[in-house]
Parts: structure tokens; sequence; C-alpha cells
């Protein structure tokens, strides 16, 4: 996959697409569908199939005091493309310049002057340009006179009715269900981050944790979680070497005075290797209580050990 943060002053051979067009946030199996239909629509034109996102997330640049929301960073986003048979990405920036492009200069300027696109995939809720006021029915009267064509996809939904949508899986992490939230995703939601030195309180207890910042991902229901760590590989950044069976805590730690922002604190299994400064994904399979405060380190211990019982029994059965 060949990746490029502009879409001007292409070379021919990184234009001409079928392009599917979206935040992509989460990739999850709605998106993953759209994708289906892109490439379908890529192998009978004989062109190559391109995603076309942005970056950042247009709600962090109107809804900036927004709290966190996204369900997968920029890096892992892209990361995730990847293994989806995707040729081009193209990933561009979302600035107010950008946002203040009409609805006709967006078509003009990035699909046909920069991208040459072949066709245009998109959902049939898709809106674009100046104050969203662009819409399906504008892209194919224009694609039809400018070259392009223009497929809408329908919503998809799961066996139990819910669509598949980020706003879904973002409201199934904030209730605490993270089995539904991968239900939608098709694979487990994952925080992906560096671990960092904390004031090695969990070790003095006899329950080392790996600590990771969740930065600007989406905040999940605040309590404990059976996880799975993968360590990323150091040659690449990308590929996870091995992926460690855990307990995680997320939030902000009311048996030691609270922090500011919440975070991940993560006790591996059998596992004593130095990890600082590693990049990691931590997975979530399970819900296994709400965070609370305990009146002294032998209730906190007692509590822990119980949380570890408990998160190998979700991990033994997926």
């Amino acid at each position: 996959m060949r990746v490029f943060r502009s879409f001007e002053n292409l070379t021919d051979d990184a234009r001409g697409a079928v392009v599917a067009i979206g935040n992509f946030d989460g990739l999850h199996l709605g998106h993953q569908s759209l994708l289906d239909q892109a490439r379908a629509i890529a192998r009978d034109l004989g062109a190559p199939l391109a995603i076309l996102t942005f970056e950042p997330h247009p709600r962090m640049l109107f809804r900036a005091d927004d709290p966190p929301f996204r369900l997968t960073s920029a890096e892992d986003r892209e990361t995730a493309a990847g293994s989806f048979d995707i040729d081009l990405f193209y990933e561009v920036e979302f600035n107010r310049d950008f946002a203040a492009m009409t609805a006709e200069e967006f078509i003009e300027r990035v699909l046909v002057n920069g991208l040459g696109a072949k066709h245009v995939v998109v959902g049939w809720d898709f809106c674009f340009g100046k104050g969203r006021a662009g819409d399906v029915d504008l892209l194919r009267a224009i694609g039809e006179k400018s070259g392009f064509g223009v497929t809408a996809v329908t919503a998809v939904t799961h066996d139990n009715g819910i669509i598949y949508s980020s706003t879904a899986i973002r409201q199934a992490l904030r209730d605490g269900r993270p089995e539904d939230a991968m239900h939608l995703l098709g694979r487990p939601w994952e925080i992906d981050g560096i671990v960092a030195h904390g004031d090695a309180r969990g070790r003095t207890i006899g329950f080392p944790t790996a600590n990771v910042a969740l930065g600007n991902h989406l905040r999940p229901k605040f309590g404990v979680y059976a996880v799975e760590l993968g360590l990323v590989s150091e040659a690449d950044g990308k590929t996870v070497e091995r992926w460690i069976p855990g307990v995680a805590n997320i939030g902000v730690r009311p048996s030691f005075g609270g922090d500011d922002d919440a975070g991940l604190e993560a006790h591996l299994f059998d596992f004593d290797q130095d990890i600082y400064d590693r990049r990691v994904r931590v997975r979530l399979h399970g819900f296994i209580r709400g965070e609370k405060k305990f009146d002294g380190l032998d209730a906190l211990k007692a509590q822990i050990a119980a949380d570890v019982i408990a998160a190998k029994d979700i991990l033994g059965k997926i």
C-alpha cells in the first residue's frame, strides 16, 4: 500500500483509482463492506483501489472541546487499511482552508484534478464541502459531467438490527460492552500507545503494570478488563510480535488519589520483560468490574487477585 499525505502533484501511477471516501474511524465491518464493493468495482474497471481519508478527524477541528472519541489513531487506521488490499492510501490534512472548500471545489480540486478518480464509493449519507452542503446527488451529477462514476453504499446492519457504525461502537465501549464493540468492528477494539514509566505502585504490591496513555482514544467505561497486550515490532513499528494475556485498569486510580486524566495500566500474566518506551496495542476482551476506591492495600491486592482469575477465565474462552 502506497501512502500519500496530499492530493496534489501526484504522479500518473498514483491517480485514476476507484476511491472510497470517509473518515474510516475504526475500519469496522460497515467500512469493510464499503471497501468490498469498491474493490469489486476496481477489479471490473482494472483500476487500483484507494482510500481517501482525513487527518485530523473533522470533528476535532469543529468540536475541539469534545471529549476524546477516536476509535483508532491515525497510525492504527493506516496499519489496518494495509490489511485490506488497498493500493493507494490518501490521508489529507483537514484544516480550515480545506474545510472552506465548497462541495463543487472539493470535487474539482480533489477528486478530478488531484486524484483523477475513475469511480467514487461513499456511504449513503455522505456529505462534504463547506457547511456539509454536498451530498450523494450532487456528487453523482457532477461526476457524470466530469467522467467518474459514483456508488453510494447502503447502511449495513448486524443480526440484531444495529447499524455497523462508529457511533454504535463508541456507545458499546462507553457502556462497558467490548464484546458488542468487537461484533461491530470485526475484531477486538484496541488502544495503541507507548509504554511509559509510572510510579511503580503496582510493582510494590506484587502486580507490576505496563502504563499506556489513552491520548485521543475514546474513554471506555472506567474499570477492569481482560486484555491482550501486543508488542509491536521495533523494526517496522506495525507488526505485532506476540500477544500477552493480562488484566488492565482503565481510569483515574481512585485508590491512589486519582489522576487528572485517565490512563491504562495492564498487568501481564507470566511476563517480566522491560518494555518501557515500546509501542504496544492493547485489546479489550471483556469487562470485569467498574473502577472503585479501596480502603487499603490489602483490600486492593485481594481484589486484583480476583480480577486476575476473572480475566484468565474470559481469555480462556476466546
